[in-house]
C-alpha cells in the first residue's frame, strides 16, 4: 500500500504540474530536442523498430520521431495532462503513437522495443526500491541488444527539480546502478538552458543492453 501511495502522489504532482503552468515554460522544455534526436539516430535502428519515450508527456520528441519516419513509437507518461498536451499538438497525427499513462516503475507494454529514451526521469528516483522497479520493467521491455538512451542531471546539475529532490549521475554511477548486462557505450554532456534563462548540466548516457 506504501508504494502505491507513493506512485499516487507522484502522479498527483505532475498532473497539476501540467494543468497550472504552460508545457513551455516548465524548465525542461526543449523547442527542439536536438541531443536526444541525434542520439536516436546514431543508434542505427529502423523506422520500423518500436521506440519508447518514458517521460515524453509533453515534449517534442515524438513530433521529430514522426517527422524522421519512426512508425512505432510510444510514449508513456505519468501524467495524462502531459499526453494531452501532446496529443492536441499533434492533432490528427497522434493516431500513429501509442500513448501509455503509467508510473515508469509499474506498467507493462505488450511488445518489446528496440530504443527506450529517457530525458530526466530516473533522476527523480531517489529510493532504491523505485529503480529497482524501474530498472526490472526496463529489463522486461528492451529487446535484448536493443539500445538505452538515459539523460540525467550531472554532479555539476541542480540537485532538485520541480521542487523535488533527484539523484546526480556521471558514469561510474549511472553504470553500477544499471547493473553488468548494460554496457555504456557513449557519453555526452549537454548545458541546458532553461525558458528562464538558468543553465542546467545534463549527462547524456547510450547504453546496449546484452543480457
Amino acid at each position: 500500500m506504501k508504494e502505491q501511495q507513493k506512485s499516487n502522489d507522484r502522479k498527483a504532482h505532475w498532473e497539476q504540474i501540467y494543468s497550472n503552468k504552460s508545457s513551455e515554460d516548465v524548465s525542461w522544455f526543449q523547442p527542439k530536442p536536438g541531443r536526444s534526436l541525434a542520439l536516436i539516430n546514431d543508434a542505427g535502428i529502423t523506422k520500423d523498430q518500436a521506440i519508447i519515450d518514458v517521460g515524453g508527456g509533453a515534449s517534442r520528441l515524438v513530433d521529430y520521431l514522426l517527422q524522421a519516419g519512426y512508425q512505432q513509437v510510444t510514449v508513456l507518461d505519468i501524467a495524462q495532462a502531459a499526453l494531452a498536451i501532446s496529443q492536441q499538438r499533434l492533432g490528427h497525427s497522434a493516431k500513429q503513437v501509442e500513448w501509455l499513462t503509467a508510473d515508469a516503475t509499474a506498467f507493462k507494454l505488450d511488445h518489446p522495443v528496440q530504443l527506450w529514451h529517457d530525458r530526466a526521469v530516473f533522476h527523480f528516483l531517489t529510493q532504491a526500491r523505485d529503480r529497482d522497479a524501474y530498472i526490472r520493467n526496463l529489463k522486461n521491455t528492451l529487446t535484448p541488444e536493443g539500445t538505452l538512451i538515459l539523460a540525467a542531471f550531472s554532479p555539476e546539475g541542480p540537485k532538485q527539480c520541480s521542487n523535488l529532490d533527484i539523484v546526480q549521475y556521471d558514469a561510474q554511477r549511472i553504470t553500477i546502478e544499471l547493473g553488468p548486462l548494460f554496457k555504456l557505450k557513449h557519453m555526452e554532456q549537454e548545458a541546458h538552458t532553461t525558458p528562464s534563462g538558468a543553465v542546467q548540466s545534463f549527462n547524456y548516457f547510450v547504453f546496449g543492453y546484452h543480457p
